[in-house]
């Protein structure tokens, strides 16, 4: 990897002009406050005008010495006076030209001090200020390149080989992912082989996922295998309040990735500069703007042969420029999805290589219990699980210590403080297993995992469905039996105590909002609405959104009645199956009041 020096211009600050500083700091200081030394002066006394003339009528006085506007006099027992005359006030004006006393008066010559105090004075705080702002912006920029004159400059960090070794074999899954940067990197280390082919180096490679997949654990694993340099910056650092600074910053970090090419540049969240233009979004930066245009610039104009590549991860892909995305520009996207089985164990392998864990820990099993998890959560799991161990003085982390950060993570930490009353208490027993209940009874509804009246977050209860294996598309049916499911809880309350409270305000949110997804975008709410999609059309101007709608208000009824219906089938049937089964509602609720939690087996033997 070529090593990049960095360029100190910070030049060692002069000697003599520091010096040359304090004393015009001194000198202005001096001659603008006037410190007054009297105290330091015991025997000099400060009298009027009046009473010198009148000392000096007297012949009391040995000496005067007049000094611009100060007159100092001292006598003959060693006493010494000071006052002050009028600026244009002479000696006979003062009628202190008297020939025949005996007082000497001795007029002394102000001329060149005064010269220097009016060049101090004047010149001296232009230099001090001057000398002021080039110390400021020496500090401020660093060198120069990120001060007042250096706005433009790149602050693209240069990745450093020596501390970041992550290398292709310490990313778990996403195969696919790392096939095609595999490509990428052969090409960096053999770009004959590719070019006797025909082959040209992909200008930009897009790297798209959800949070926490490994988009950035992936382009420093490039960085680690490709032995090229490697800079790496954030979109949100080309951004400024000055128009133009995201250009200038842009056109020289490829400048300089031109100068050492081979080289790999990567742009962290780029989507904080590549919104669609002129849609509204973002209310129209013209900073933002200027900025993703010297992009498409840039990278629309390579010198050929150039081997420069754009790495650029987002998570949302929707709002990007479609300028951006097009063939010549960013020539590949890489889908980096959420690891399914087989992935989650290599991705809790690896995390797991420096802790101490003990022999009974399936990492199988924490797999098949974190469906849905992304290798960032992951990754927690295994940290909350170390905390645990440490903090209950264990010298390796058990299966319990998985588990309970899984449940953690999912569900939140279990408040065993909160008190509940009795009453409450039943009502969420008779909830929680309503779910499991009606969840149980259903076709397609995950299995229950676990029932719990242990407070966890905000929830009072939990009732946790977790599915046995990874799923990539939903029936209507099982979207059904989910709102079956989640109309439990409410059922049961209304069957046991003849009314419902607000416990199911959040169950009814969910079934509202599948219910609505089924009708306006899955195409599922019958024939009088048809399979139509009615999703509304979000815009976004000044900060604010705005929803548009597609569709007429007698469609809007028509919607809301096909919602209304699907909503009121799953009740009647979460009804229907916890009539048929009171006798089990009745008795795995008081078992639950006494166990306080409910593991999957322990349910299931109730079905025995």
């Amino acid at each position: 990897m070529k090593k990049i020096a960095p360029k100190n211009t910070r030049k060692p600050v002069n000697p003599f002009l520091v010096l040359l500083v304090i004393a015009l700091i001194g000198a202005f200081i001096s001659l603008t406050f006037k410190p007054d030394l009297s105290f330091f002066q015991n025997k000099t006394q400060e009298i009027s005008l009046t009473e010198l003339i009148q000392k000096y009528n007297q012949d009391e006085l040995k000496d005067i010495k007049i000094k611009g506007s100060e007159v100092t006099a001292e006598d003959f027992q060693g006493n010494k006076f000071k006052t002050f005359k009028e600026p244009f006030a002479t000696v006979a004006d003062l009628k202190l030209d008297n020939p025949a006393k005996k007082t000497k008066v001795e007029i002394l010559d102000t001329s060149g001090e005064k010269m220097w105090e009016d060049i101090i004075l004047g010149i001296g705080p232009v230099i001090l200020l001057v000398f002021l702002f080039m110390f400021m912006f020496r500090r401020v920029g660093a060198g120069g390149e990120h001060g007042p004159f250096g706005f433009g400059k790149s602050k693209a960090k240069i990745y450093d080989p020596k501390m970041h070794k992550t290398k292709l074999s310490e990313v778990a899954g996403m195969e696919e992912a790392k096939e095609e940067v595999v490509e990428i990197i052969d090409f960096l280390k053999n770009p004959k082989k590719y070019q006797s082919m025909g082959a040209k180096i992909p200008k930009g490679v897009l790297l798209v996922g959800a949070p926490g997949t490994g988009k950035t654990l992936l382009a420093r694993a490039i960085a680690g295998e490709a032995h090229v340099p490697f800079f790496t910056v954030s979109g949100s650092e080309f951004v400024e309040m000055f128009v133009g600074v995201g250009a200038s910053r842009v056109r020289d970090l490829f400048k300089t990735a031109k100068r050492n090419a081979p080289a790999i540049i990567f742009i962290d969240e780029i989507d904080a500069i590549g919104k669609q233009r002129g849609s509204g979004s973002g209310g129209g930066h013209d900073e933002r703007e200027q900025t993703l245009n010297q992009i498409l610039t840039e990278m629309d104009g390579f010198e050929p042969g150039a081997a420069v590549i754009v790495l650029a991860a987002t998570n949302r892909p929707d709002v990007l420029d479609k300028a951006l995305l097009r063939p010549g520009r960013f020539d590949r996207r890489v889908h980096i999805d959420m690891p399914d089985m087989n992935a989650r164990e290599k991705i809790l392998n690896i995390h797991a290589q420096n802790k101490h864990l003990s022999q009974d820990v399936d990492l199988k099993k924490i797999a098949s219990k974190t469906v849905g998890y992304s290798g960032a959560e992951l990754e927690n799991v295994m940290n909350e699980a170390a905390i645990a161990a440490v903090k209950n003085r264990k010298k390796s982390i058990s299966q319990e210590n998985l588990e309970n950060a899984v449940e953690k993570i999912s569900m939140g930490m279990a408040r065993k403080s909160r008190k509940i009353t009795d009453k409450e208490l039943k009502i969420i027993a008779y909830h929680e297993v309503g779910h499991a209940l009606a969840g149980h009874f259903t076709e397609n509804c995950e299995p229950v995992h676990k029932i719990s009246i242990i407070s966890r977050g905000s929830a009072l209860g939990v009732t946790w469905f977790l599915p046995e294996e990874d799923t990539y598309l939903n029936s209507e049916q099982k979207m059904f039996d989910e709102m079956v499911s989640l109309h439990g809880g409410r059922m049961a309350e209304k069957m046991i105590f003849g009314q419902t409270t607000t416990g199911a305000s959040n169950d009814l949110e969910r079934i509202s909002k599948i219910a609505r997804s089924m009708v306006m975008t899955y195409g599922m709410g019958g024939k009088d609405i048809g399979p139509v999609v009615f999703a509304e059309k979000s815009r976004g101007f000044a900060g604010l959104e705005f929803h548009e709608k597609e569709f007429s208000e007698a469609t809007a009824e028509k919607i809301d009645q096909a919602v209304k219906n699907l909503v009121e089938k799953a009740e009647k049937e979460a009804e229907r199956i916890l009539k048929k089964h009171a006798d089990l509602l009745e008795k795995i609720a008081q078992d639950l009041l006494e166990k306080e939690t409910i593991s999957r087996e322990e349910f299931l033997a109730y079905f025995e």
